[in-house]
């Protein structure tokens, strides 16, 4: 196979957070291969991405700008469309604070509803 890199990559095991939508939709992922522009990633599963989206790498405190290079059964490569030596942008904290709020609104309405149908299953049927 033909390797069609600029830069030699980094072999890593670096825990990854995709975000796109605004900050409104995420997921987790792995990071194998990291470079000055670009990066291979595993997903947990087959997910729908848009072609650009952020990578947020924790243990580095580094949100990338990147651009879906190619999809393969096993991962993903990505293209990184900010500098290399730009500043490390950090995921806008309305947006995560916006997200989290509409997070908690669902769940706390799951929970309600599971409540709902665990006290219907806990009263006697009158047979």
């Amino acid at each position: 196979m033909t390797d069609h890199r600029k830069e030699t990559r980094q072999r890593v095991f670096l825990k990854g957070r995709i975000v796109f939508n605004n900050g409104s939709s995420s997921f987790d992922c792995l990071v194998r291969d990291l470079s000055v522009s670009g990066a291979r990633l595993v997903l947990s599963d087959a997910t729908t991405l848009p072609q650009v989206f952020d990578l947020y790498i924790p243990q580095k405190d580094r949100t990338y700008r990147s651009t879906l290079c190619w999809r393969r059964e096993d991962g993903i490569g990505v293209t990184f469309t900010d500098s290399a030596g730009a500043a490390p942008a950090r995921p806008d904290p309305a947006a995560t604070e916006a997200a989290l709020r509409q997070r908690i609104a669902e769940l706390e309405a799951e929970n309600a509803a599971l409540r709902r149908l665990l006290g219907g299953m806990a009263q006697p049927s009158a047979a």
